[in-house]
């Protein structure tokens, strides 16, 4: 229990909505989106992105499919100012990407904003006011009264300075914020919504955009989707106005808050990618995005080259995404424990394409967005032979038997275990490599030549044992029997073959032949040995060798 006294808090209080619908409905398409990340991902970074920067961001938004985006609060610095007449003067906007920049309730604000605008297709004109009780109370000292006449004023000034970018041919949409909405009386919230509209005069061509921001998050995710449904069900233009989401992250829970809200009548949302913001940050639109696409839903924004997205956000940014981070996270996609490793393999292997996906432990393709398959399954010392297999086979081509799979994952959780550390995909293939296929010691094999006559094969080889070179002959019912026989007398272990299995090693006509041999000493001692050659016969006599030198190193 916290030691602070819990009555310092209070709830947040619940809407009075007995008949909500959003607990019933199913969101079936994508919202209208809206990046905010160059104004209000750029506001939260400690060194705020330069223009360059800003420049090459945009364009990645624009290609990823943003049509509309917030570029900045031009009246706030010249920077921010110089950077919007460039994407103008520039011609870097296409034509249907509208634009979008925020500006507080004053008038030589107003007219700035303006001006950075001059030339502009499309441009959304986004207009905030403080309306909350405590904003009222302890920052402005102002009646609800006052905070109307500051919107209403505000808007009219957007009308008046707006005209001249409308007369140049300028599309200007026009979207209004009572910021800390959620903290706001609902009541209240109307009233100055319904005041800001009766000045704009939306039309159905031409909505305005009442955007609705979790400023901070108070209040849980089904509360924030009360509070959106009674603002839809009561507003007196509903169809005049397209109802925007703008949440935050400070309870953990802007995603689930947007996704409610969706459900609850809103039609567009406002995010950054991977939640950069201020304090715990805005909604991280990739994971509402994605959260669509593995529900069938086509989110109409392309995160294929998720990777990408990526490395261009945390150059520009400075920022780190999480590991963790839904679908971005560089270990979202990987699996340490020995059964959801085995679970995976499996249910990959049973993956048909053109079907519905159905990997277990993976909610997504990783294909789909960009993501590399090696980083799905990583080893460690809590890691199992599936995981070992599945690296072994899908990085560097080695297809286990079944039984040798756990011999093999015995060995590297040893090993894992040894160095206290997560082993890499080419420690594990330079640990099989030394265990297996590059193993000489005490016994090598340095020629060997087989003849088939009738029913028999005879074989001639040299063999290096204890570094004593041994000229052997023998006769066998193969090449494995014969080399076999022409070990007796030698002073190695008397085997039995129990299995033996073989595949190439790549592809073409350059690819090598692999052999896995299961052997059994008179001791019942069962082991594997494996060889690799371009000729698959002296490839399976490697692996007889192979597991020669691990029953040796038994001893």
């Amino acid at each position: 229990m916290q030691s602070a006294p819990i009555n310092k808090y209070r709830p947040f209080p619940p809407v009075d909505l007995p008949n909500r619908q959003w607990p019933s409905r199913t969101q079936t398409e994508a919202p209208m989106w809206c990046s905010v990340d160059l104004r209000d991902g750029n506001q939260a970074l400690a060194q705020p992105m330069s223009v360059e920067e800003k420049l090459e961001y945009f364009e990645m938004l624009v290609k990823i499919g943003f049509k509309e985006i917030e570029v900045g609060f031009p009246s706030a610095s010249q920077i921010e100012f110089d950077f919007i007449r460039r994407l103008i003067d520039e011609n870097r906007i296409p034509d249907d990407v509208a634009i979008q920049i925020l500006c507080q309730c004053r008038e030589e604000l107003i007219s700035r904003s303006c001006e950075s605008m001059m030339g502009a297709k499309n441009v959304i004109f986004h207009l905030y006011n403080s309306t909350s009780p405590a904003q009222r109370d302890h920052v402005f000292n102002a009646s609800k009264e006052d905070i109307v006449a500051i919107a209403v004023n505000g808007t009219k000034w957007v009308k008046q300075y707006t005209q001249a970018l409308v007369d140049d041919g300028t599309h200007v949409r026009f979207e209004y914020s009572p910021e800390s909405f959620t903290s706001t009386e609902l009541d209240f919230a109307l009233e100055i919504c319904e005041a800001v509209t009766d000045v704009w005069q939306p039309t159905d061509e031409n909505k305005i955009i009442l955007n609705l921001p979790a400023t901070v998050e108070y209040g849980t995710p089904n509360i924030h989707a009360d509070q959106i449904e009674w603002m839809c069900t009561h507003l007196t233009r509903r169809e005049q106005a397209i109802i925007s989401l703008h949440t935050h992250n400070d309870r953990g829970t802007g995603v689930a808050a947007t996704e409610l809200a969706l459900l609850a009548g809103a039609d567009r949302v406002e995010g950054t990618l991977f939640g950069n913001g201020e304090r715990t940050g805005n909604l991280d639109i990739v994971v509402v995005a994605l959260n669509l696409y593995t529900h069938g839903i086509d989110p109409q924004l392309d995160f294929s080259n998720l990777n990408d997205i990526r490395s261009i956000y945390e150059r520009c940014t400075r920022l780190r995404v999480p590991p963790r981070q839904p679908y971005a996270g560089e270990l979202v996609f990987t699996a340490f424990s020995g059964s959801h490793q085995d679970a995976i393999k499996k249910s990959w292997a049973k993956q048909k394409p053109d079907t519905p996906w159905d990997v277990l432990y993976i909610p997504i393709d990783p294909a789909d967005i960009g993501r590399n398959y090696k980083a799905i399954i990583r080893i460690n010392s809590q890691s199992g032979k599936g995981g070992v297999a599945y690296i072994l086979e899908n990085v560097f081509g080695y297809d286990l038997p079944k039984l040798m799979q756990r011999e093999v994952g015995r060995s590297i959780n040893v090993m894992a275990d040894k160095t206290g550390r997560e082993l890499s995909a080419d420690d594990i293939h330079q640990a099989f490599l030394d265990e297996y296929l590059n193993r000489k010691e005490r016994v090598a094999i340095t020629k060997f030549r087989s003849d088939e006559s009738d029913e028999t094969v005879s074989c001639e080889c040299e063999v290096i044992i204890d570094g004593q070179a041994h000229n052997l002959t023998a006769e066998g019912n193969g090449p494995i029997d014969a080399f076999m026989r022409s070990l007796d007398g030698t002073g190695l272990p008397k085997i039995e073959v129990q299995s033996y299995s073989e595949h190439s090693l790549g592809k073409g006509a350059k690819a090598k032949a692999v052999s896995y041999i299961q052997i059994e000493t008179e001791s019942g001692l069962s082991l594997y040995g494996a060889g690799s050659d371009n000729n698959i016969e002296f490839a399976s006599i490697k692996a007889i060798v192979s597991a020669v030198n691990r029953v040796l190193a038994k001893k």
